[in-house]
Formats: structure tokens, sequence, C-alpha cells
């Protein structure tokens, strides 16, 4: 299976803006979209002056910053594209609550993990329980209602407790809530796009998927 190994800073330098996929690196000047703020490569600083993207090239644009978000391939994300396809509502807005209700995502949310990497790991590495059963899929659907919590003989991880220690910098959702003294996280309700804030068109991708 094709993935991502260079450096995840790149990414954020293509797409002209930062995707948070360097945890707590990301809220500091350390942030390589603060530091040099062009596309990565040798005409990197000409290249947003130069081109005018538009139409295709547009449409890429907008679903490539949404796989690289939130860190899955082509072929799943366009699994959830159809999958939302098929349900009642504004398509783009239903293909953004799914990704966000990814478990490796509402971990990241959370604050368990600084990075949605990170978070990926964590729940693969059988760190987090939902509803007090052990989860180990990231891309794991929550519900209205879920409890998230981290397993009791993980509650000492060094990453784990790292993350929640920076997570007032970043701030919860709305939709969640995090008890950071029991390590338990719960979904009040699911994620609305005002939630989501991510500076995406969502409608360029229903536009791409649809021809």
């Amino acid at each position: 299976m094709a993935k991502y190994t260079g450096p995840v800073c790149r990414l954020c330098r293509r797409e002209g803006g930062k995707l948070f996929l360097k945890g707590q690196r990301c809220f500091t000047d350390k942030c390589a979209v603060e530091k040099r703020n062009f596309a990565p490569g040798e005409h990197g600083r000409s290249f947003f002056r130069r081109r005018k993207v538009l139409g295709y090239g547009q449409q890429l644009r907008e679903k490539q910053k949404v796989k690289r978000s939130y860190g899955i391939l082509e072929r799943q994300f366009h699994g959830y594209f159809k999958k939302a396809a098929r349900k009642k509502g504004v398509t783009g807005e239903l293909l953004l609550q799914l990704l966000e209700r990814r478990l490796d995502n509402v971990v990241f949310r959370l604050g368990i993990g600084s990075s949605r990497a990170q978070a990926r790991q964590l729940v693969r590495h059988g760190h987090v329980d939902v509803n007090g059963r052990r989860v180990t899929i990231p891309s794991f659907l929550v519900d209205k209602g879920d409890e998230i919590s981290v397993r009791q003989k993980s509650r000492k991880n060094a990453l784990i407790l790292g993350s929640l220690e920076d997570v007032g910098g970043r701030g919860i959702p709305e939709w969640l809530s995090l008890d950071k003294d029991n390590f338990t996280g719960q979904v009040l309700e699911l994620p609305k796009r005002e939630d989501i804030k991510i500076p995406v068109e969502e409608s360029l991708i229903v536009e791409l998927y649809s021809k």
C-alpha cells in the first residue's frame, strides 16, 4: 500500500497552510509554514505567485488538503465520499463529518494524541477504549454518547501525558468533552460544519467526484 514517508511539513507548505501534522510544533514559531510560507522545491517562492489554480486543479488541491489532514489514502477517501453521497443532506458536509468521527481523529481532538499520526498509533497499539472496550481500528466511527478513554495500564505513557499537558493551547471542540484527571472524553453530539476548523471548500471535492 502506498504511504507518504517524507517530511510532513512539506505537505503543509505545498497546500499553502497549516494541516497540523506535526503535533505541538504546529502551534509554535518553529512551524515550517511560519518560517517558510512558500511551496517546497527550487521554484517554491514563486509557485503560488506564478500559477493561479482554477477548475480541476483547484478541486484536486482541496481534495489533497483534506486527505493529507486526516492522513488517509485515495481508495479510503473515495469510500467515505460514496458513503456520504448515499446519505440525505449536503454531501460535502457529511463527508467532513464522517472523517471527524474517525476514532484516530477524536483521540487527536481530545488531546490524547498530539497529532493524528500519533493518535492513530495509540489506537492501533491498543491504548484506547470506546465504551469500556478496546478498539484498535483507527477508522472506527464514534457516535453520540460514546465514551473514549485511555486504558488503565496506558495512563503513564509519556506521549499521552505530554499531549494532555499541551491540550489547553489548542482547545477541545464543542462537540467533545474531556476529563483530563480520569483520561476520558465523551462525544456530546455529532460534529457540525462550523465545528470543523479545516479551511477547505468541500463543494469543490463534490464537484471533482461528480464528473
